[in-house]
């Protein structure tokens, strides 16, 4: 696709860089123009900063960009630029680096761009962190309010400045049992961590996780952008109605979705080889866990194992949850897969009759069969 030109797609046709001639840095601007607050070194929309320039963009993309729209939503960022790195079900990075000066934009107006033209395709709106280095640009999305870009500037002082208060637990790659052993010996904090004694880290996390931890807790990411292609999958998501507690309720989802993916598959003569479960909570955080089936399937039951499995692992008890999303990785032709012969008759069974509602729910549509515990529409 032949790339924008410097005003298209910008709300107000911006015509160079803002946030200039404000003090330190710290001014805030939207992509219009308008001058926002500053909270934390935090820039909300904020085109350029006097820190230098910053090239990576992290996306998530908002509800309905997961399945079959996926791959559009991407095309849109590789408008930008060709580096890209797809990370399903419904989010990427993005190096923008090459493009600044392409565009004659800064990377928090080339996420303003991506908003823009994101809404208007395809009608889902996106929240983008905009930073020097993955790790960052992943927490400036995560920090920030939805829909909105937020950008750490590349300075220093400002990295501190943001990271300094937030909770341990919200650097990436830590994870809820290290983030355990940090806070109990009152390391909470990512400004307590990066101010630990390498010596203490060392022996409360171990050599190399130490050096990993406060390596992120200073702002630093020697990881870059990969480009590649999302896997293949397919994905369905349930979106509950109100705040869901009841777990009962949430497996008669999972059941649900992988019922629906179950018959997609077989639909298109494809099984997957991996399961993943996308939590969504009431505080818009969101908790992803991946498991690879004992063999390349799309019965219904096998996914459906694997899927309570995987919110079972979780031990949500009283959690708030606001929607579940299920996705089949890694598919391949189910013609070119090997599956374990059976010398169980109630599995066979299970299969014929699986086979048969098949037939019915491509003559008739969906509501025609399905297992009984699923959810209705009202649900």
């Amino acid at each position: 696709m032949t790339p924008a030109g410097p005003g298209e797609g910008v709300p107000g046709g911006l015509d160079g860089p803002g946030g200039q001639g404000v003090p330190g840095g710290l001014g805030v601007q939207n992509a219009a123009g308008v001058r926002g607050r500053v909270q934390e070194g935090v820039q909300e929309g904020v085109p350029g900063g006097q820190g230098g320039p910053v090239h990576v963009l992290y996306v998530h993309f908002g509800p309905g960009a997961a399945g079959e729209r996926y791959p559009e939503l991407l095309e849109l960022l590789a408008d930008l630029t060709p580096v890209v790195q797809a990370l399903p079900p419904d989010a990427a990075l993005a190096d923008v680096r090459g493009a600044l000066r392409y565009f004659d934009r800064t990377a928090a107006e080339l996420a303003e761009m991506l908003r823009v033209r994101s809404l208007a395709r395809h009608g889902v709106d996106c929240t983008v962190g905009v930073a020097g280095n993955p790790l960052l640009a992943r927490m400036a999305a995560q920090a920030g309010p939805p829909g909105r870009v937020t950008e750490v500037a590349a300075d220093p002082s400002t990295v501190a400045a943001f990271l300094r208060d937030r909770p341990v637990a919200a650097l990436h790659g830590v994870g809820p049992k290290t983030a355990r052993a940090l806070c109990d010996y009152g390391l909470d904090t990512i400004g307590r961590v990066a101010a630990a004694p390498p010596a203490t880290l060392q022996r409360i996390l171990g050599a190399s996780t130490a050096r990993r931890v406060r390596q992120s807790a200073e702002g630093a990411d020697p990881g870059s952008v990969v480009p590649s292609a999302p896997a293949r999958s397919t994905a369905a998501e349930h979106r509950f109605a109100h705040q869901e507690l009841d777990a009962d309720r949430r497996r008669r989802a999972l059941l649900t979705l992988a019922d629906e993916l179950g018959f997609r598959m077989r639909d298109e003569g494809q099984v997957a080889r991996a399961l993943t479960l996308t939590v969504r909570y009431a505080d818009r955080s969101t908790t992803t866990r991946t498991r690879a089936l004992p063999e390349p399937t799309s019965h219904t039951p096998a996914l459906t194992t694997a899927a309570y499995a995987l919110h079972d692992s979780l031990g949500l008890q009283r959690a708030r949850v606001r929607g579940l999303s299920l996705r089949a990785e890694d598919l391949t032709a189910a013609a070119l897969a090997a599956r374990q012969l059976s010398l169980d008759p109630g599995e066979e069974k299970a299969r014929r009759a699986e086979a048969a509602a098949d037939r019915a729910r491509s003559r008739f549509g969906a509501a025609a069969a399905h297992p009984a515990a699923v959810l209705g529409d009202a649900a």
